[in-house]
């Protein structure tokens, strides 16, 4: 989810869910540590429990980048061997890692002697003509020894040689079964399941088999579904009951954003799906797209835009 769930998503997504766990963008070790880190790495405090996801392959780089991850104050470190895009894999990290699991096991042993908070591995089932029985099974055993707290498996290999970034994120076939498979011979580390997974009804499925689901594409794509994650999944009301209610509690953090120079379309940009299949959704879309850029743009833009949308709640939609 690079250039997408920076810190404006992650406070609107906050809004729709108490309970589940924000993942910042992909970040890469060289620019945290070399680069302005408060752009990088500031956070609002809505947004715990936040994890920071990490790009990089050098232990050393990856402890640094981690420590400093840790004293921003997030609660997880998460190391991205599952991003297929071109400068990743030019970059040496990402997906292109599956290929060095005894590398990505000492980034992960360094990352844990450096901080005191959960060290995570997001992963692929492999890559090109790797067999993903056996490519999972080595990269999720050498880190789970070297300290890993926890996989998260995107249920698909990466093609990193004929397929682009956007085609890895559909043509290769998933394989939730292989994820199941790999948590039934790792029984006492957490696996969370990734990749197409596009509703809560799915989620609650795949909870039978393993211990976490993460949402990307479907909760940027569409973020009122959840809505529905505290009420269906964790028995708890959700911190506001409609889409209306969680715009009008994004509004005190838009306007400071505003106050402190942030432009109104980086982050309206990211309300674009809030209300899928809701008469009104078209206009309200167009609205922002039209005024959200403008010079001067402020929140009466969004209040025109919401005004748009009809008082109910979207269409239900088929698992």
């Amino acid at each position: 989810m690079m250039d997408w769930t920076d810190r404006h998503c992650r406070v609107f997504h906050r809004l729709m869910s108490g309970r589940a766990r924000l993942y910042t963008e992909m970040l890469t070790t060289g620019a945290i540590i070399h680069g302005d880190r408060r752009r990088l790495l500031g956070f609002d405090p809505s947004e715990h429990p936040v994890a920071l996801q990490l790009g990089g392959s050098v232990p050393d780089d990856l402890a640094t980048a981690a420590r400093i991850g840790e004293e921003f104050g997030y609660d997880e470190i998460n190391l991205n061997v599952g991003c297929p895009s071109d400068r990743v894999k030019d970059g040496r990290f990402g997906a292109c890692l599956m290929a060095e699991p005894a590398l990505v096991a000492e980034g992960v042993a360094a990352t844990k002697r450096a901080v005191k908070i959960p060290v995570t591995v997001k992963c692929r089932i492999g890559i090109d003509d790797q067999d993903p029985e056996v490519a999972l099974d080595v990269l999720a055993r050498g880190v789970v020894a070297a300290g890993a707290d926890a996989l998260i498996v995107h249920a698909r290999k990466a093609w990193l040689n004929g397929l682009s970034p956007k085609e890895n994120r559909d043509i290769p076939p998933l394989d939730y079964d292989r994820v199941y498979r790999l948590k039934a011979v790792l029984p006492d580390v957490p696996i969370v399941i990734n990749g197409g997974i596009g509703s809560i009804a799915e989620t609650k499925r795949h909870l039978d088999h393993v211990d976490g689901v993460m949402l990307g594409r479907a909760a940027y794509q569409e973020p009122w579904r959840l809505l529905d994650v505290d009420p269906e999944l964790f028995g708890e009301a959700a911190p506001h009951a409609t889409m209306k209610d969680v715009f009008e509690a994004m509004l005190p953090y838009i306007e400071d954003q505003l106050a402190r120079g942030a432009k109104l379309h980086s982050m309206t940009r990211h309300f674009v799906g809030a209300f899928h299949g809701v008469p009104g959704a078209r206009a309200f879309r167009r609205h922002l797209a039209e005024n959200g850029v403008r010079p001067g743009a402020g929140v009466k833009v969004l209040r025109d835009a919401i005004a748009l949308v009809e008082d109910r709640a979207a269409e239900p939609v088929a698992a």
